[in-house]
């Protein structure tokens, strides 16, 4: 018997975030035992970071991880951060698509699923509720409070369990979760590597981490310099869509059209709307709400053709060669170091980035397998390590097009070296919701490209100059062991004392030129 369409809805469900995600764990990067645990690490450092930069607070974390039995743990995280109010602590941690990183501005999460994500998953493994305790200062007064929760899926939002006032010392935020089916490891793709290359990208930050075997690891900061903060930014005509416009023309308070333009886009001129008004014939007086989408099109379609200056780059805040140059030398104590900052480019026509690359060699450079040391390849998006999808990310595909033979590498993967690539932008093309890999714009690829082959050109130099030191000193050592024997044999023949030859000998071996030959140098930032 056939079933009637409305008896088939009835039984039709609406979801909330919580049970999208709790069903689709994977798409907040929560797949595979190492994987889950590095991104829980990744998402609770990434809103420590935030948190204490934007309260002009030299970042501190302690992170303790504990495990009770194979693939249980417990994380407890602890920041020096500004606190979170008792009223705002369940909307981070258990409301999905809550927080203020939906705006057009540099950051290192966008998705306000970081916090919550981890709870989610806490709950999901252990059944276990997530414990908090926050101090933070309401008003001049220093107020702490301590929460036991667990997240209501069905309503996206959190269950209270237990609250009490605390007496704290200092402001920051203390959480505590039980995972299972997670896994520590010291791999490339490890929780352990995820700290270690966020100390490079990140030197002005603190960590001290203590593994499951109970071994402390402190990760000293390179430098005071608190980052300044990015600001916000409008979107450049050329980085919008149709749908962009109708939005915008949805959500506004202006009273006409063109003055939408010229408010919520940058480059945007009282003469540039009125060159658009007439090249399309559109009204552009009329209410924004009157805007029909035929109308956006042919409008988007004439940012294409028309010349804009280039995006505003001052919200863009790079890590800095100097900075980059600090924190590479604290974690791999190289023999030699090299960095660059590139100018901002743009890519799709109207949106901004910044590349930045380093390149360290010998000390800690590379990664050890076996007994061979294996280029290291570090790709960070705004200050955030991408540990994962190495293979499909434009990074490496950038790297791995550059002739390396000419700078002296003869097998990249074969070298002990590690390569430093961070891409800077309000909106950094990620290939997949898990945002591990950059997508292969061609702007991009040739930024890194260049960026990476001028700090190889300051590495091929010291190679060069290295080598030629080591021959030398090959040569100086050769005719160390034979004038001596020269000078006393001629001295025997001729019958006489053997003269003194410390000078001669000098001279022969150049031996002071060769005193005056570094051995090391110094990372040349060109």
């Amino acid at each position: 018997m056939e079933r009637e369409a409305a008896e088939l809805f009835e039984e039709f469900k609406e979801l909330t975030a919580s049970e999208f995600f709790r069903r689709n764990k994977q798409m907040l990067g929560f797949s595979g035992k190492i994987r889950s645990l590095t991104m829980v690490f990744h998402e609770l450092i990434t809103n420590s970071l935030d948190a204490s930069e934007e309260a002009g607070i030299q970042p501190e974390i302690t992170i303790d991880l504990k495990r009770v039995d194979k693939d249980h743990y417990i994380l407890k995280h602890t920041d020096n951060g500004p606190g979170i109010p008792y009223a705002f602590i369940t909307k981070v941690y258990c409301t999905m698509f809550a927080g203020s990183k939906f705006r057009n501005i540099q950051s290192r999460g966008q998705q306000g699923l970081g916090c919550s994500g981890c709870v989610l998953l806490s709950q999901m493994t252990t059944g276990k509720p997530a414990r908090v305790v926050s101090g933070y200062y309401e008003g001049e007064k220093l107020k702490g409070v301590e929460m036991t929760f667990k997240m209501d899926v069905k309503k996206n939002k959190g269950l209270i369990l237990d609250r009490k006032e605390v007496e704290v010392k200092s402001t920051g935020v203390s959480i505590e979760l039980h995972f299972k089916d997670v896994s520590y490891s010291l791999s490339e793709q490890g929780a352990f590597e995820y700290i270690r290359r966020t100390m490079i990208a990140n030197p002005h930050a603190k960590i001290k981490f203590r593994d499951p075997t109970g071994h402390k690891f402190i990760f000293e900061r390179a430098t005071d310099v608190i980052p300044p903060l990015p600001k916000e930014v409008l979107p450049h005509p050329r980085g919008v869509t149709a749908d962009d416009l109708i939005f915008m023309a949805k959500h506004t308070d202006k009273r006409r059209f063109r003055s939408l333009l010229t408010s919520s886009l940058s480059r945007m001129s009282t003469k540039r709307v009125n060159e658009i008004e007439e090249a399309t014939g559109i009204d552009l007086n009329k209410r924004p709400k009157d805007m029909k989408w035929e109308e956006a099109e042919k409008i988007v379609d004439l940012f294409a053709q028309m010349d804009f200056m280039a995006p505003p780059t001052s919200g863009l805040i790079p890590i800095g060669k100097e900075q980059i140059d600090k924190g590479m030398r604290e974690i791999l104590s190289p023999e030699f170091a090299a960095t660059t900052t590139r100018k901002p480019k743009t890519y799709r026509g109207g949106v901004a980035f910044v590349i930045e690359a380093g390149i360290s060699y010998g000390g800690d450079s590379g990664r050890l397998v076996g007994e061979q040391k294996k280029a290291e390849i570090m790709r960070f998006a705004n200050r955030v390590p991408l540990t994962f999808d190495q293979g499909s990310c434009a990074i490496t595909e950038a790297l791995k097009s550059i002739d390396w033979k000419r700078y002296g590498i003869r097998d990249l993967d074969n070298a002990p070296i590690t390569v430093f690539v961070n891409i800077v932008s309000t909106n950094v093309p990620y290939l997949s919701t898990g945002k591990q890999s950059v997508a292969p714009e061609a702007e991009i690829l040739h930024e890194v490209r260049q960026a990476t082959m001028k700090i190889a050109r300051s590495l091929q130099k010291y190679i060069r100059a290295k080598k030629a030191a080591k021959e030398e000193a090959l040569r100086s050592k050769i005719f160390e062991n034979l004038v001596p024997v020269v000078i006393r044999e001629a001295a025997v023949l001729a019958e006489t004392d053997v003269p003194e030859y410390d000078a001669v000998l000098a001279k022969v071996t150049r031996k002071a030129k060769f005193e005056n030959i570094p051995l090391e140098s110094e990372a040349e930032n060109e």
